[in-house]
């Protein structure tokens, strides 16, 4: 976020748009980096059943919950937003599985 105008110092909704704007490409640059990460996981997944991991997915959206509280943030809308990005990461990873066992 170079050279990006805090909050509190814009002095209209241009500025405001363009801060949203600069932190949301970083968002989804930061999504992009996370996949790699979930498709790099299939190499060590000995089975389909493996890339689920329900317990793991629990525990990490209590997690992030708190994260989300902790930081003034509504619980229930972060929760929502992770679970919609682990169901994407979770096909992308089976995707990932599936293409390794095939060659």
């Amino acid at each position: 976020m170079k050279n990006q105008i805090p909050p509190e110092e814009c002095s209209g909704l241009d500025e405001i748009r363009a801060g949203m704007d600069a932190i949301d490409r970083e968002i989804v640059a930061l999504i992009a980096r996370r996949v790699a990460y979930v498709r790099a996981a299939a190499k060590f997944k000995t089975s389909s059943a493996n890339v689920a991991a329900p317990e793991r997915v629990a525990a990490g959206l209590k997690t992030r919950r708190e994260w989300a509280e902790a930081a003034g943030l509504s619980g229930d809308v972060v929760e929502g937003l992770y679970r919609d990005l682990v169901a994407y990461s979770v096909a992308e990873e089976h995707k990932e599985f599936e293409a390794r066992q095939k060659g």
